[in-house]
């Protein structure tokens, strides 16, 4: 942990300007495209989680432009970052994986035992000439390769091929409004071109910063699920300022970059499961309060979450044409306002004028 005597940033601070960089102080007026490539992807395990977190970032969103996009290939759902899907636009996913390659291939290592006499090497190229051929689920190329390999566990020869590979998540998937299963090929296949060579990750250090900083290298890790990029972060001192959290952790940013006002006003915010402000930093108290660290998952399951004041407040659920809000302590009458406004915002931008119940409940999580 590195120490720093520059400037000292509250986690009041930070919160303000987190926020100002995820476009959730203000909406921004960026495309959904846009938002996607500033944003440096969205996480997306569930197909609805990057249109509900567009929805509470850009002004004048609509579920629909974004679908365009991923049926354009102008965007594609890849698992990249911290080895979960993430929405990126085309060029980030030819350029991102490449980054984190190493990182999906030292996951083998605790598949090992289930992949004794396979030849990796041509795993991956039998792989990709089935995933080629023609999109594959995840049982089809788990079937196929068992023919190559019976003694070998199913679950770690596909384990395997979607470390190996890039594989994207080919539409109707992910499409706003229609459904399918997760079918597989390579994100070269599908985009018509090849994925770049392995970058340096000091473009990626800038623009993590403008997305998400001031952070410290550590923060960065745990953001792309990496290690050993403090080098980086040392290449580009000379083009970035300094500043530490209370704790006396070295925090990096861009010069000029948004520092709000600690009092800046923050409005009302309802993000997704899984959404990258809440999980893209090793310290999560400029948007976690350290008493509600852990209340918004259980198990392996993330809950949609509430902003109140810049910080987590509470969640809400979805089901059929209700919306619960479950604050987790008192809100002030004007507060409650405030979030109903929002919330009836957010429905009308996801479900158009639909009649919705907006209503308060208490978390029993």
């Amino acid at each position: 942990m590195t120490k720093t005597n520059g400037p000292v940033l509250t986690p009041r601070a930070l919160n303000r300007a987190t926020l100002a960089r995820q476009h959730l102080l203000t909406r921004s007026s960026l495309s959904a495209l846009e938002a996607v490539e500033h944003l440096l992807g969205l996480q997306a395990q569930n197909v609805k989680p990057p249109y509900y977190a567009l929805a509470a970032r850009l002004d004048g969103f609509r579920p629909e432009e974004l679908s365009q996009a991923l049926q354009a290939r102008d965007a594609v759902r890849i698992v990249t970052m911290r080895s979960t899907i993430h929405l990126h636009t085309a060029e980030d996913a030819l350029t991102l994986r490449p980054l984190v390659q190493g990182a999906r291939e030292r996951e083998l290592h605790n598949f090992r035992k289930g992949l004794v006499g396979v030849d990796l090497d041509r795993l991956t190229a039998l792989s990709r000439k089935l995933v080629e051929e023609e999109p594959r689920t995840m049982q089809q190329l788990r079937e196929a390769l068992l023919v190559e390999w019976p003694d070998a566990d199913p679950q770690s020869l596909s384990v395997a091929a979607r470390c190996r590979l890039p594989l994207v998540q080919v539409t109707p998937r992910g499409l706003w409004g229609r459904s399918g299963q997760v079918a597989l090929t390579t994100v070269e296949h599908w985009l018509g071109r090849p994925a770049e060579p392995v970058p340096t990750p000091d473009a990626t250090v800038l623009r993590y910063l403008a997305a998400f900083g001031p952070a410290s290298v550590k923060d960065m890790q745990t953001w792309a699920g990496l290690t050993r990029l403090r080098d980086a972060f040392e290449r580009l001192r000379p083009r970035l300022v300094t500043f530490r959290d209370e704790h006396g952790v070295e925090l990096f940013d861009l010069p000029g970059a948004p520092l709000p006002d600690a009092d800046t006003p923050a409005p009302p915010r309802f993000l997704p499961e899984f959404d990258n402000l809440l999980l893209s930093h090793a310290d999560r108290t400029r948007v976690v309060p350290p008493e509600l660290k852990g209340r918004y998952w259980q198990g392996n399951r993330a809950y949609c979450t509430l902003l109140v004041d810049g910080f987590l407040a509470g969640l809400w659920r979805l089901e059929e044409e209700s919306l619960t809000i479950e604050p987790f302590g008192e809100l002030t009458g004007a507060q409650r306002e405030d979030v109903v406004e929002e919330a009836e915002r957010m429905l009308t931008t996801m479900a158009g004028p639909s009649s919705f119940d907006v209503r308060f409940g208490t978390v029993l999580r």
